[in-house]
C-alpha cells in the first residue's frame, strides 16, 4: 500500500490544535520523521506485534511508517497529547480504525482522571468533571459547539456510537479559542478525516449483545458497524464514512420514594405503644429536632427496546496544496420503547397515622398509615432522539506564516416522547383500590423497604375482583436544541521578530443557540377516583398475579424478602380499549372522559423557548524562552463574549384548586386561555487565561495555569413566567418562576501539575486544582398566596368535618373527612369535586425561584495518575484517582436556608490492567465513584427543598480480543460484571429514594479490517 504522510508546518499544527478538528487522526504520525530514524524504528518494531509497518515510497527511497495500534498505541497517543498540549489536557485515542476502547463514549471518558459518569438505562450517559455536573461541561465536535440533548444544555453520550471517533480530548483549563460553557471542562470529539491518514482503509464488525436483564425482548440483539476512508487524485480528494446500528433489549427493576415530607402533622392521641421516637424531649415535653415521613413507595419493572443508528461522512478536497475544503455530516437516530408495570401506595398524614418508628435523625423507618389507596399501573412510551450536524470548513495557508480557517455548522438535537404511533404520548393507566385498612412502610432491615397494604378483606392480598379504575394520564414533552455557528480563526507565525513570540492566534465567532420545548398533559382523566361501578369494565382474567422472587434480588431486602411478595400485571392495550369504550362522557359526566391523548380538554398545554445570541472575539499568544537553561512555553490570551437572551413562554391560566377526595387535588385552568410572555436579558464576560509549561528535564514537565471559565444558567431557570403544580396535594403545593436575567456561573481557575514521563507509554502525574465560582445559581423557596386561590384544607368546612368524625371516636382520615363534608352539605360538582368557597383561607404555595448567590464557592482537589507498560511483556497498568472538597456541600441539617450546593461533587478512582501480545488482548477495568449530590428538590418532597444523594458506585468491565489473522479479530466484552446497582437517598441514608438493578451485559463480536 502506498501511503504518503505530509509534514505539517508549525503553523498548520498550531491551527489544527486551535480549531480542535485536527485534520490528524491520532493513530498516525503528524510530523514526518527523518529517513534514518524511520528505518531504525522499523527494525526495532518488527518484534512488537502491536506495531503495524507499512511500506511507502518517497522519492527513490523505500521507507517504512510505523503505526502502533492496539491498546498500547492508544495509550501512547493519548499520553503524547497530554504531554504536548498547553494547559491541562487529557485524551483517549482509538486503538485503530473502527475500534475505540469502549463502545460507549461516556464509559471511555470515565477512564480519564477526574471524570465520572451518570448512567441511564444501565450505560454511561452524562459526565461530571472535577465535581461539576453535565450542565457545567461543554461538548464540541471537531471544535464546534454541540447542542444539548433536547431542551437541555447537557449532552447525552449514550446516543453517539464510538465508531468514526478518532479521539476524545478533555480540556480542564481555560483556553481562549474554545467556545464558552465548559466551566468544568470542554470535551472535544475528534472524528476520522481522510487527509489525516492518506490511503485506503476499511473496517467492518458485527456483535451479538446478550443482556442478562432481558425478559420480554430478544435475548440476543445485533450491532453492526462499518468504516471506510480513502484518498484519490494524488491525495487531493478524500472521502471517509462510518455507520453503526445497535439494537438492545433490557429490563430495569426499581423501587422508589418520590419524596420525603418534613415535620408533617402528627396525631396527638396515638397509643404510646405504637410510637418509637428516640429524639430528646425539651422542658415543655416536645420532641427536639425534625421528623420526616415518606410520601409514597413504588416498585417498577421497566422493559425497554432500544435502537440506535449513527452515521458520519466527510469529503475533503484540496484544489491546491495550500487550500483544503471539508464538508461533513454527523447524524444520530435513537429510538427507545418502554413497556412498564408498577405497584405502590400513597401516604397522607395527620389523622391518617396509626403508628411509627423514627431513628435518631427523626427519619421514619416504619410507618402504619390509613387512608388513600394502593394501585397497579402500566406505562407505554416511545422516545425518539434525532441529532444531526452539517458543517463546512475552509483551511487556507495564505503564506508561509499566515493561516486562516473559516468554519460553519448547523446542528440540532430533538427529543420526542410521543413517537409511539398509537398514543403520540407517554401514557400511564392506574388501577387499584381504596378498600384498605392500613399501609405499612418498613425499612428497618435490608436496602429496599417493604410496602405492605392490609386490605379490608383481612389479608395483604387484594382480590382481582376488587380492582377498580383510578385514573389515567398522558404526557407529550418534545424538546429541541439548535446551534448555528460561524467561526473565523487566524494564526500568524512569528518569523520576523526575535523576541520569543512563537505565534498569535485570534478569532471571531457568532453563535445562535435556541432551546425549546412544549408540555401537553391530559390531566388525571377517566373517572378519577375509585368508583364502585368501574369494576364492570374489568372482567376476570384482566390481571395476572406474579411473585417477586426475581425482582431486585441482587439487593438486600429484595426478591422474595419483599412484603408482600406479589404484584399484578395487565395488558396495556386491552385496558386502553376497555377504558375508551366504558369511561365515556355519558358514563362519567362532564369532560372527564377517557381518551389516550395528551391533548385532552381537561388538560394543559404550555410552550417555551430560550434563545441566546453570542458574539465573541479572542486572542491567544504563544511564547518560548529559557530561564536558567530551562525551556519554558507560555500561552497568554483572553476571550470576550456578549450574549443576548430572549425567553418566550406560553402557559395556561390557573384559576383554583378542586378536591376529589383522598390525596387528589387538581388545579383548574381557564379553558382555551393561555398567557404568552416574552422577557429579555443579557450578559457579557471577559475570560483571561495564562498557561506556563516548564521542561525541567526531557522527562519531567511542570505546568501552572490560571484562567476564567463560565457555564450559563440552566434553561428551566432562564424561562420566564410562573407555573403551578397541576396536582397540588397537601404538603406539595409547589410552583416555579424563571429569571431571564440570571448571570452565568463564573469560575476563576488555578492549576498546578507535575508530570514524569519515564518510559514509552508510561508516566506518573500529580495535579492540584482550585475553582472559585462566583454568581453561583441556587434556588430559594418563598411561601406565598395568590388572590382567588382558596384552600379547602383546614378551612371552616374541613375543620367542622374533622370535629364531627373525631366526636364519634373515629379516625379523621382524608376519606372520612371528604365523606363528612358531603354529609354536612358540601355538594359535589358535575365532575365529582368539592370546590373551594370564599370563606376558605387562601392557599399557601411554595414558589421556587432561581437567583445568583452573592458569595464565592470554592472547589479544590488533587488528581493522581499512573500508567506504565511493562517492557515487552505485553502487560500494562493504569490507575488514577481524584480527591475533591469544597464549601459547596449540602447541609442536611439545615431546613431553613436557600442552599446553593454543587451537584455531582465526589471522589473517584479508575483502574485498568491489560495484556496484549501474540494477537491476544485482554483488558479489565474498574470505575469507582463515591456518594454524591444528584440535585436539590424531590418530586414529592416538602418545601424545604430536600436533597437527592447517590450512594457510591463501583463497576467492573472487561474486554478480550483475539486476532485470528492480521485482518480478522474476534472479541468478547462484559459490562457491569459485578451486577452493581444504583441506589439513592435523601437527607440521610435512611431516607430511601431509589434502588435500580440492570444486571451484566455481554457482547460477542467479529471484525474485519485493513489499512
Amino acid at each position: 500500500m502506498k501511503t504518503t504522510n505530509f509534514k505539517k508546518t508549525k503553523i498548520a499544527a498550531s491551527i489544527a490544535m486551535l480549531v480542535g478538528s485536527s485534520f490528524a487522526l491520532p493513530a498516525f504520525a503528524e510530523e514526518a520523521t527523518a529517513p534514518e530514524q524511520v528505518i531504525i524504528a522499523a527494525e526495532q518494531a518488527k518484534a512488537d506485534e502491536s506495531v503495524n509497518v507499512n511500506q511507502i515510497v518517497k522519492g527513490d527511497a523505500d521507507l517504512e511508517v510505523i503505526e502502533i495500534t492496539g491498546i498500547k498505541g492508544s495509550l501512547i497517543r493519548a499520553m503524547n497529547i497530554k504531554r504536548d498540549m498547553s494547559g491541562v489536557v487529557d485524551a483517549i485515542s482509538s486503538e485503530e480504525m473502527g475500534k475505540f476502547p469502549d463502545t460507549n463514549l461516556a464509559e471511555s471518558l470515565q477512564r480519564i482522571t477526574g471524570v465520572t459518569v451518570s448512567r441511564s438505562n444501565g450505560e454511561g450517559s452524562q459526565i461530571t468533571v472535577r465535581g461539576f455536573g453535565p450542565s457545567f461541561n461543554l461538548v464540541t465536535l471537531n471544535g464546534r459547539q454541540m447542542p444539548g440533548t433536547g431542551n437541555s444544555r447537557s449532552y447525552n453520550f449514550e446516543n453517539l456510537s464510538s465508531d468514526g471517533v478518532a479521539a476524545l480530548e478533555v480540556y480542564k483549563t481555560a483556553r481562549a479559542a474554545n467556545p464558552t460553557g465548559g466551566l468544568g471542562a470542554t470535551v472535544n470529539i475528534l472524528t476520522t478525516k481522510p487527509f489525516a491518514s492518506p490511503g485506503e482503509k476499511f473496517s467492518i464488525s458485527a456483535k451479538a449483545i446478550y443482556d442478562t436483564s432481558n425478559e420480554e425482548g430478544d435475548n440476543v440483539t445485533p450491532e453492526f458497524s462499518a468504516g471506510y476512508s480513502n484518498t484519490f487524485a494524488d491525495e487531493s480528494f478524500g472521502f471517509a464514512f462510518s455507520v453503526n446500528h445497535q439494537e438492545r433489549d433490557f429490563q430495569q427493576q426499581s423501587a422508589s420514594v418520590q419524596g420525603w415530607q418534613a415535620n408533617v402533622a402528627l396525631p396527638t392521641n396515638l397509643d404510646p405503644a405504637n410510637v418509637i421516637d428516640p429524639r430528646a424531649i425539651d422542658d415543655e415535653g416536645n420532641r427536639i429536632g425534625n421528623h420526616f415521613f415518606p410520601r409514597d413507595l413504588n416498585y417498577n419493572i421497566n422493559n425497554f427496546q432500544r435502537e440506535r443508528t449513527n452515521g458520519h461522512a466527510i469529503i475533503q478536497y484540496a484544489p491546491v496544496e495550500e487550500f483544503i475544503i471539508s464538508v461533513d455530516y454527523t447524524g444520530t437516530k435513537a429510538t427507545t420503547g418502554e413497556n412498564s408495570i408498577g405497584w405502590g401506595m400513597w401516604n397522607s398524614y395527620g389523622g391518617n397515622i396509626n403508628g411509627y418508628e423514627l431513628d435518631d435523625n427523626g427519619t421514619a423507618i416504619y410507618t402504619d398509615i390509613s387512608g388513600d389507596d394502593g394501585s397497579y399501573s402500566a406505562t407505554r412510551a416511545t422516545t425518539e432522539v434525532k441529532e444531526q450536524s452539517v458543517g463546512i470548513n475552509f483551511d487556507w495557508q495564505a503564506t508561509d506564516n499566515l493561516m486562516l480557517v473559516l468554519d460553519y455548522h448547523n446542528s440540532s438535537a430533538e427529543t420526542d416522547n410521543g413517537a409511539d404511533e398509537g398514543l403520540g404520548s407517554r401514557g400511564t393507566l392506574i388501577f387499584g383500590s381504596a378498600d384498605l385498612n392500613n399501609k405499612i412502610y418498613d425499612y428497618r432491615t435490608g436496602d429496599v423497604p417493604s410496602g405492605e397494604i392490609l386490605w379490608n378483606n383481612g389479608t395483604n392480598e387484594l382480590a382481582t375482583s376488587d380492582i377498580d379504575s383510578h385514573f389515567s394520564q398522558f404526557l407529550h414533552n418534545p424538546g429541541k436544541s439548535e446551534i448555528e455557528q460561524v467561526q473565523l480563526d487566524v494564526v500568524w507565525e512569528n518569523t520576523t521578530f526575535d523576541i520569543g513570540l512563537v505565534d498569535i492566534k485570534m478569532g471571531l465567532a457568532h453563535t445562535k443557540q435556541k432551546m425549546s420545548g412544549s408540555n401537553a398533559w391530559s390531566g388525571l382523566i377517566g373517572g378519577f377516583g375509585f368508583g364502585t361501578d368501574y369494576t364492570a369494565m374489568l372482567p376476570d382474567g384482566s390481571f395476572t398475579r406474579n411473585d417477586t422472587g426475581n425482582f431486585l434480588d441482587a439487593i438486600d431486602g429484595g426478591g422474595s424478602d419483599l412484603n408482600p411478595n406479589y404484584y399484578y400485571t395487565f395488558d396495556f392495550e386491552e385496558l386502553v380499549a376497555r377504558s375508551e369504550a366504558f369511561l365515556t362522557n355519558e358514563e362519567l359526566g362532564g369532560e372527564d372522559y377517557f381518551a389516550p391523548s395528551a391533548y385532552h380538554p381537561m388538560g394543559t398545554l404550555s410552550d417555551g423557548s430560550v434563545e441566546e445570541e453570542t458574539s465573541s472575539i479572542y486572542i491567544d499568544t504563544a511564547w518560548e524562552f529559557d530561564i536558567a537553561n530551562l525551556p519554558f512555553q507560555l500561552n497568554v490570551g483572553g476571550r470576550y463574549e456578549q450574549t443576548d437572551v430572549t425567553s418566550s413562554v406560553m402557559q395556561p391560566v390557573p384559576t383554583e384548586v378542586w378536591w376529589k377526595g383522598g390525596s387528589e387535588w387538581h388545579t383548574q385552568y381557564l379553558p382555551g386561555e393561555n398567557n404568552f410572555l416574552t422577557l429579555e436579558g443579557e450578559h457579557d464576560v471577559f475570560l483571561p487565561m495564562i498557561d506556563l509549561r516548564a521542561d525541567f528535564t526531557d522527562d519531567l514537565v511542570g505546568r501552572i495555569s490560571w484562567g476564567k471559565t463560565i457555564s450559563r444558567a440552566p434553561l428551566g431557570d432562564l424561562a420566564g413566567g410562573r407555573t403551578l403544580s397541576g396536582s397540588p396535594k397537601v404538603g406539595s403545593r409547589t410552583g416555579s418562576e424563571g429569571n431571564t436575567n440570571l448571570q452565568p456561573f463564573e469560575s476563576t481557575n488555578f492549576d498546578l501539575s507535575l508530570e514524569y514521563y519515564f518510559a514509552e507509554g508510561s508516566y506518573a502525574s500529580v495535579g492540584y486544582f482550585q475553582k472559585d465560582v462566583d454568581q453561583f445559581i441556587g434556588s430559594q423557596v418563598t411561601e406565598t398566596t395568590i388572590d382567588g386561590f382558596y384552600d379547602i384544607y383546614q378551612g371552616p368546612r374541613w375543620e367542622q368535618a374533622v370535629s364531627d368524625v373525631e366526636s364519634r371516636g373515629e379516625q379523621a382520615t382524608d376519606v372520612a373527612i371528604f365523606a363528612q363534608m358531603q354529609a354536612n352539605g358540601s355538594a359535589l360538582n358535575d365532575q365529582g369535586y368539592i370546590v373551594p368557597a370564599s370563606g376558605d383561607p387562601l392557599m399557601n404555595w411554595d414558589i421556587t425561584r432561581p437567583f445568583n448567590a452573592p458569595d464565592t464557592k470554592t472547589v479544590q482537589g488533587v488528581e493522581l495518575a499512573f500508567q506504565t507498560l511493562f517492557g515487552e511483556t505485553g502487560f500494562g497498568l493504569g490507575v488514577n484517582g481524584t480527591i475533591i472538597e469544597g464549601d459547596v456541600e449540602f447541609d442536611v441539617e439545615d431546613l431553613e436556608t436557600a442552599q446553593t450546593p454543587l451537584n455531582g461533587l465526589s471522589n473517584s478512582a479508575n483502574f485498568q490492567a491489560f495484556y496484549e501480545k501474540h494477537g491476544l488482548s485482554v483488558k479489565i477495568m474498574y470505575a469507582w465513584r463515591d456518594s454524591y449530590l444528584i440535585g436539590v428538590g424531590q418530586d414529592q418532597g416538602s418545601s424545604d427543598n430536600p436533597p437527592q444523594f447517590a450512594k457510591e458506585y463501583g463497576q467492573w468491565d472487561m474486554s478480550i480480543n483475539y486476532d485470528i489473522t492480521d485482518r480478522f479479530t474476534v472479541s468478547l466484552e462484559g459490562v457491569n460484571l459485578n451486577n452493581e446497582t444504583e441506589q439513592g437517598y435523601g437527607r440521610y441514608e435512611e431516607q430511601f429514594l431509589f434502588a435500580r438493578e440492570y444486571g451484566p451485559r455481554f457482547a460477542l463480536g467479529i471484525s474485519y479490517g485493513f489499512q
